[in-house]
């Protein structure tokens, strides 16, 4: 007989997963690397000991209760942590291509070009299609319109969205469905050509057609971006991902090729979070 889980969640002492139990591949091929992470807001510790290579190219999903630090995890790659008064991280290191990115000489500007964010909600800027595409460009200070329809027209056809758009592009962006924000915003976070796309949620909102359309989006985007997402809906991470992370009580507790988590977990902890022995 299975044990029954407590009704509070536990805080576990150590963390489950030690470090060299991840595939050697996505260790000799990080694109993004958090080696032994300890993360707090304010007094509160919220990350225990993350320790987590990416690779390249490949879409890796985030699975986990609510509350297990999922998002906060995502959010240190773009270090719009930093948005909050006292989140820190405290010990360890964040890396893309080597590269620590919480040195004081990091230029968060610079790095938030780099690593593109889509969020749960879509959130279309009070503008046109063209004008919210164009943005991340203008802001850059692009004015070559040639370039700028060239690149608006390239990333809407990249969040599969440029065929149902293409003759209202100055047309208000609120004019479109739900789903349709949503690869719209998708448009934006690529015109810049980030390396990596954070995606928090990003069909939470959808209905099934429109859910199924940003799934094969992104499916093929990760063909030119690296792409990490957040995830509750755990057989989304079984169509999207090629690798799956499950944390708990913001530790890091698997993290294997999404068939053998899904399929074989290491752990009794993540088999009983997938059987949905609790959630």
């Amino acid at each position: 007989m299975e044990t029954q889980l407590p009704s509070t969640i536990p805080v576990l002492p150590e963390p489950i997963l030690q470090p060299g139990t991840q595939p050697p591949e996505a260790v000799s091929e990080a694109k993004i690397r958090f080696e032994h992470v300890d993360f707090c807001y304010g007094s509160k510790q919220a990350l225990w000991d993350i320790h987590l290579d990416i690779p390249p190219q490949q879409v890796t999903a985030f699975i986990g209760p609510s509350g297990c630090g999922k998002s906060t995890v995502l959010r240190c790659l773009n270090r719009m942590n930093d948005m909050v008064p006292g989140a820190r991280v405290t010990s360890g290191k964040i890396e893309i291509d080597g590269e620590d990115i919480n040195l004081a000489t990091q230029d968060v500007t610079d790095l938030r070009k780099r690593v593109g964010m889509v969020f749960q909600k879509s959130n279309p800027f009070p503008d046109s299609i063209y004008g919210n595409v164009s943005y991340g460009l203008r802001i850059a200070g692009v004015k070559d319109r040639k370039i700028l329809d060239e690149a608006v027209e390239a990333s809407l056809r990249g969040a599969a969205l440029w065929d149902e758009v293409k003759d209202r592009l100055q047309t208000s962006a609120f004019g479109l469905s739900g789903g349709q924000q949503q690869r719209l915003c998708i448009a934006r976070a690529i015109a810049v050509r980030p390396e990596i796309i954070l995606m928090d949620e990003p069909c939470s909102a959808l209905d099934p057609i429109a859910t199924s359309k940003v799934e094969d989006l992104i499916t093929k985007l990760k063909e030119e971006f690296t792409i990490v997402m957040v995830t509750h809906n755990m057989e989304q991470a079984r169509r999207c991902a090629d690798r799956t992370a499950f944390f708990y009580v913001g530790k890091l507790v698997e993290f294997d090729d999404t068939m053998t988590l899904f399929q074989n977990p290491a752990q009794k902890l993540t088999r009983d979070y997938i059987m949905g022995r609790f959630s």
